[in-house]
């Protein structure tokens, strides 16, 4: 069974809540704690592919650094791309990545289907 790697921001409770529903389904599990190992410009954009969504919606749009940085949800993909790259801070989080898949956790609950299959310690 694949593992989970989660983009974890252990200062936010709805991510400290998914790593405990993962750690519960006894699934191994990689921690990139996003914040301090930002993710490239091309991870971020297979982060959107593999989340299905644009990358205006794997966004914080309510973050003061996207007012900053005269971002809107009209600002092309590759300034929003560059700009998640440049302030992790505005990723949504928790992101759980397992193979091709990818689901934001919020509500934490929102992970179950990658948990499906039992565990793989």
């Amino acid at each position: 069974m694949a593992m989970i790697t989660l983009w974890h921001n252990p200062r936010c409770s709805k991510s400290r809540q998914t790593l405990g529903l993962i750690e519960q389904a006894k699934v191994d599990v990689t921690i990139r704690r996003y914040m301090d190992d930002a993710p490239t410009k091309a991870e971020l954009s297979a982060a959107s592919k593999a989340l299905g969504l644009r990358p205006i919606d794997m966004m914080r749009t309510g973050e003061a650094k996207f007012k900053e940085l005269n971002l809107s949800k009209t600002s092309s993909n590759d300034d929003l791309l560059r700009a998640m790259a440049e302030f992790p801070v505005l990723i949504e989080r928790p992101i759980a990545f397992k193979g091709t898949a990818a689901i934001i956790g919020r509500p934490p609950e929102a992970i179950k289907p990658l948990l499906a299959g039992g565990a793989s310690r």
